[in-house]
């Protein structure tokens, strides 16, 4: 395959790998930072500069290893023993994660339009199995074209919001419930970014393999990693200033889109299915690549069978899914982020 993909595919790809259920919905950073009020924001800036960082490191060790899964990178960086750990943690969280993100379409298709949750989760399984099928191409090009619309969605419902909120002696936050994993706002942010960056690997290493040089690997991770801490941070505007009516909810961003119009409502909805469905094929392509060969027959019977099961798993339920299980593996990924690092600067 000729390596031709540009900085705005490294970027969107990057955004999208990253973005889905948890994050667009507004889950993760209700949980991850609102609810250490101003003391989030500063975990904000730091989760963008670890973006920027650890985005391009991993897939410049794509590119120069010629990755076509996480593999090959953890074990360079980790070694037999370290790197069989972290091979075995970025396989089961992309099986999780994939099942998180099945599990939160179902909880939009029942919040939003009052059908059975299996229905949606039904629907984005489906269709996350017909783009995996297409191949790496066809991944790259679905996830990168998505994340832009989210970005800007995010942004616009967050200054609607803020410009129709009440004063910030009015807002109260202490009911919003932290996860029981987390202690402060550093180590939250430090967990985020290692369950985010490191079951990334999986598609940022292969991505860092299709780019030209490590210019368009530099930009792309740095218009990435902004772009994603400029939606996290529309994000935790929004919900702290609608805190009390969002803790609750399942999908509370989707609650404050319909607070300004059901034409907002709709195209939120839209934009979100469409982030939990980049974040589902990268999962899934990410697991089926690890446990197979892509271009074999086997491939295909994998990528089912992981589907299948996935939907079972998803019926666990989506906010516990984000309370518990990020969190956890989280706790697991520091161990990689580490690793990376220390590769990175070693004699």
């Amino acid at each position: 395959m000729n390596r031709k993909v540009t900085v705005f595919q490294v970027a969107g790809t990057y955004i999208g790998t990253i973005v889905g259920a948890g994050f667009a919905s507004g889950q993760e950073i209700l949980q991850f930072f609102v609810s250490f009020s101003i003391w989030g924001i500063a975990g904000l800036f730091a989760i963008t500069i670890l973006f920027i960082y650890f985005g391009y490191i991993i897939m410049e060790l794509g590119w120069k290893l010629n990755a076509t899964s996480h593999l090959p990178i953890v074990q360079k960086v980790g070694g037999r023993v370290l790197g069989s750990f972290s091979d075995i943690v970025i396989t089961f969280f992309l099986f999780g994660a994939l099942t998180a993100m099945i599990a939160g379409s179902g909880a939009l298709f029942h919040q939003e339009f009052n059908l059975h949750p299996i229905t949606g989760s039904l629907l984005m399984a489906s269709i996350t199995v017909i783009t995996v099928l297409g191949g790496f191409n066809s991944i790259i090009k679905s996830i990168s074209m998505v994340a832009p619309f989210l970005i800007l969605s995010a942004l616009s419902v967050s200054i609607i919001s803020i410009l129709s909120a009440p004063p910030l002696s009015e807002i109260n936050i202490s009911n919003i419930q932290k996860p029981v994993l987390l202690r402060n706002w550093l180590w939250s942010a430090i967990l985020y970014i290692s369950y985010n960056i490191v079951p990334s690997i999986s598609i940022l290493g292969p991505l860092g393999r299709e780019t030209q040089n490590r210019k368009t690997i530099r930009k792309g991770a740095i218009f990435g990693g902004i772009g994603l801490g400029i939606g996290a941070a529309a994000i935790f505007l929004t919900l702290y200033v609608n805190a009390e009516a969002a803790e609750n909810l399942e999908v509370p961003m989707i609650m404050i889109a319909r607070r300004i119009s059901p034409v907002a409502q709709v195209l939120y909805s839209i934009v979100l299915l469409a982030e939990i469905y980049t974040s589902a094929v990268g999962d899934l392509y990410g697991f089926a690549s690890r446990i197979c060969d892509m271009k074999t027959r086997k491939a295909t019977c994998v990528i089912l069978i992981s589907s299948v099961l996935a939907f079972g798993s998803s019926l666990a339920g989506f906010s516990n899914l984000v309370r518990y299980l990020y969190p956890t593996v989280g706790y697991c990924g520091v161990l990689t982020l580490i690793c990376l690092i220390y590769n990175r600067y070693k004699r």
